[in-house]
């Protein structure tokens, strides 16, 4: 789905969720339900199948979600990897249990962009930024769609 699709598939008043998919860790972050601003929310640190699904669940229903916007790790030639590969399949199983609008946002450079400015301008150290790292490059790829999404 495009992103006009998307904006035009979405209730009018509701918060998005953000995935910036990974294998071990899976960053989120929610809109605010204007969706004007995206906040790192949460890093889901994936164990089975069942539990990523109910924490999944349990965000949806607590910040009443109405769409979810997956961050798409593009090469950048602009070609799809193995990642993209993994996130869409991902996309597809969650679209499986949740009847939910989705999009994918390209998300090239999106945790370097951030890890440089944790670096540079909050100066955290390594550790703390592995503690955070992933939810932040979600609220920064979900960021990146609200801004497009306000401009259609």
């Amino acid at each position: 789905m495009d992103i006009k699709e998307f904006k035009q598939s979405l209730k009018p008043f509701g918060a998005l969720l953000g995935f910036d998919f990974g294998t071990k860790r899976l960053g989120v972050a929610v809109s605010d339900m204007m969706r004007m601003v995206s906040t790192s929310y949460k890093i889901i640190d994936r164990k089975t199948w069942q539990s990523d699904l109910e924490q999944i669940r349990r965000i949806i229903e607590e910040k009443e979600i109405c769409g979810i916007v997956y961050g798409l790790p593009m090469q950048m030639d602009g070609k799809e990897g193995q990642t993209a590969h993994l996130t869409r399949e991902f996309a597809l199983q969650i679209a499986e249990n949740f009847n939910l609008p989705y999009m994918f946002w390209d998300e090239r450079l999106s945790s370097k962009a951030v890890e440089s400015f944790l670096i540079k301008e909050v100066d955290l150290s390594r550790q703390k930024r592995k503690k955070i790292l992933d939810a932040s490059a979600a609220a920064y790829i979900l960021q990146g769609a609200l801004d497009a999404l306000s401009r259609i």
